[in-house]
């Protein structure tokens, strides 16, 4: 659809008190395109202070500007002292037999001190539109370095934005670019360049992110069966265990923004129940078995004011089977991210024998996303008849698939390629026809150095800007204890005269330990792991094949004698037709690493391989030739 005519955004910024918005409203008046995009239709708005550079942010949307703003101004905080969503609910039409709003809490912080407020209006503004502006805001805002946590500065709004399609869904991107870029001209550093904004891991994981179809439709179906297990009836009730929900889906399916999604939403309802005077005895939890997920998840919750720090709600799974089997109590819900990451058997730091049981044990509802793909180590494994058994858990009105890929920027050609390889062990031609870019390189170096020249903020296309880092196989030796090499300081990943340490071995400021490893500047000059870099993305990946991945015979094999992975090279204790059995599943997990690494990039990868008959593979495929008999795509 191609809307006639020039589509304008306006922004406009005064002192958040009553006789800033008077002169507000007499200026807008002045100008009848004015009046109707400030005035008339609706618009979106950003409050905020800015303390020390230190910023508290609202984002809201209203179809009266002056109305909504000259409420919040003019209530009595002596009389009434509303929150934030119930101001909202104040202002709006009633629905019938809605309660009325009560009172408590922190709006009167916006009045009391130095605040802005900001009025964006478009000629494209309707309702549907104007709520995904807000939601994209909201995304934008909350993964601003600026924009700090709960105890000082906080992202308040409550309402949230299920949208599929509407008559100008289309102009959603250009209309919030054209907006973001005249915000910056009021304040660059609450709103900074969009690139910046896109490559933090707060960012890709935030609960903002409009959701596709897929999505839309999990999450819809995932809340459905979490209020229907919670209220049981008493036939239920009489029978009743963990209800358990299987997501399933490929690297890159957007299962983390899902989860992460659901998770804000079930926060917010029970935030939203007790500001209502309402007692609800309810509990949910985020568990992820990786630390800088773990991380990533604590920080957006602080941001967006749903982070207890005397009752968190993010944690690793074992703290949450340790506490809750200690005390004996049970969660109503569990969310599980990255569920492939699970110990399905013990170790010295967990005491149990198999992760997502005990969890099980101890949730009234247990969401798990889990791709078998990206199990990584022999404590993770599953047979296929312990994959059977999940999914029959769960059972087929609770399995979830994703399938639409969300992180690979291709058009599809490129995600075969690499799906050839993964699965099949086959190296074909370079596609042509696809804007995903897929470099071979003869020589480490020449890799890194294509790695730093696209990490260089400097550069400005798609694929030349953003986080671009190496990865490798495990194929070198690395302990995070505090054995040190004989002849280093760190752990390096060496080939030939090339040298680069490990990731995560620098002395980092605090400020850099606070982000994703990706994210920090001089780790530019490292190599990340299978483990760093797993649910992460880059925007070019430098991937390093070690000894470990080989080509042989026109196919990919794997040498498990090359992987300095303890997890993959020790053989797995398992019981198999009721025998005990030790099974070495070291192909399965060097293909499964394979498959993590080949699908970190979103705009492209450059690929060195050790092995020499691999490197000549991939390099004639980039010339078009291969061993797979056909046309080159």
């Amino acid at each position: 659809m191609q809307l006639k005519g020039n589509q304008k955004a306006v922004v406009k910024s005064f002192r958040y008190d009553v006789d800033s918005l008077e002169d507000f409203i007499a200026e807008a008046g002045r100008s009848e395109e004015m009046r109707q995009l400030l005035l008339k239709y609706p618009t979106v708005y950003v409050i905020y202070q800015n303390t020390a550079g230190s910023y508290q942010v609202y984002v809201g949307e209203t179809n009266n500007i002056a109305q909504r703003t000259r409420t919040h101004l003019e209530s009595d905080p002596d009389k009434i002292d509303l929150t934030v969503t119930e101001l909202d609910a104040a202002i709006r039409p009633k629905e019938e037999n809605e309660p009325e709003a009560l009172k408590p809490s922190k709006w009167n912080e916006f009045r009391d001190r130095d605040s802005t407020i900001i009025v964006i209006g478009h000629t494209l503004f309707n309702k549907s539109l104007t709520l995904d502006i807000e939601d994209r805001l909201m995304l934008y805002l909350s993964s601003v370095e600026g924009v700090k946590g709960a105890e000082s500065v906080q992202l308040t709004n409550a309402r949230r934005n299920i949208q599929t399609d509407y008559f100008t869904r289309e102009y959603v991107d250009d209309t919030f670019r054209s907006i973001w870029r005249k915000l910056r001209k009021h304040d660059d550093v609450l709103f900074p360049l969009e690139r910046l904004i896109q490559e933090s891991a707060l960012f890709k994981a935030s609960p903002f992110h409009r959701l596709n179809e897929q999505q839309v439709d999990a999450k819809v179906k995932i809340l459905d069966a979490i209020d229907h297990a919670l209220t049981p009836n008493e036939f239920e009730r009489e029978k009743m265990r963990s209800e358990f929900i299987l997501v399933q889906g490929g690297a890159g399916t957007g299962k983390t923004v899902l989860l992460s999604s659901i998770f804000y939403d079930l926060i917010q309802e029970r935030a939203g129940a007790t500001e209502l005077g309402e007692q609800l005895d309810f509990s949910a939890y985020l568990l992820v078995n990786h630390d800088e997920q773990v991380t990533v998840y604590e920080q957006i919750a602080e941001k967006l004011g749903i982070h207890d720090r005397k009752r968190p709600h993010v944690m690793k799974p074992t703290r949450f089977i340790t506490t809750h089997q200690k005390n004996n109590t049970r969660a109503n819900v569990v969310l599980i991210d990255e569920a492939h990451l699970l110990w399905t058997q013990g170790k010295q730091s967990y005491r149990g024998k198999h992760m997502l049981k005990d969890i099980l044990e101890l949730a009234d509802v247990v969401v798990a996303v889990f791709d078998p793909q990206q199990v990584l180590a022999g404590n993770q494994y599953w047979t296929t008849e312990q994959l059977e058994e999940l999914r029959a858990r769960a059972g087929e009105e609770n399995t979830i698939n994703l399938t639409q890929q969300m992180r690979i920027d291709s058009a599809g050609p490129a995600e075969d390629w690499i799906r050839a390889i993964v699965d099949d062990g086959k190296v074909r031609p370079l596609p042509l026809n696809d804007h995903y870019e897929i470099d071979i390189f003869e020589s480490p170096e020449e890799l890194h150095r294509a790695v730093k020249s696209k990490a260089d903020p400097g550069n400005e296309s798609e694929v030349q800007k953003g986080l671009s880092r190496l990865i490798a196989t495990y194929d070198w030796k690395f302990s995070s204890g505090k054995t040190r090499p004989e002849n280093s300081d760190t752990w390096d990943v060496t080939i030939g005269d090339f040298r680069l340490p490990w990731n995560n071995q620098g002395n980092y400021s605090r400020a850099e330990k606070a982000v994703s490893w990706a994210e920090r500047q001089t780790t530019v000059d490292e190599v990340g792991s299978i483990f760093t870099v797993q649910g992460f993305d880059l925007n070019y990946a430098g991937v390093i094949l070690g000894p470990s991945v080989k080509f042989r015979n026109g196919e990919i094999v794997f040498d498990s004698s090359a992987s300095k992975n303890p997890n993959v090279v020790s053989k797995r204790t398992m019981i198999v037709d009721d025998e005990v059995k030790k099974l070495d599943v070291s192909e399965e997990l060097l293909r499964n690493q394979l498959n993590v690494l080949l699908t970190r990039g979103v705009r492209g990868m450059g690929i060195y391989a050790v092995d020499a008959e691999l490197r000549e593979a991939l390099l004639q495929a980039q010339h078009g030739q291969s061993d797979f008999t056909g046309d080159r795509v």
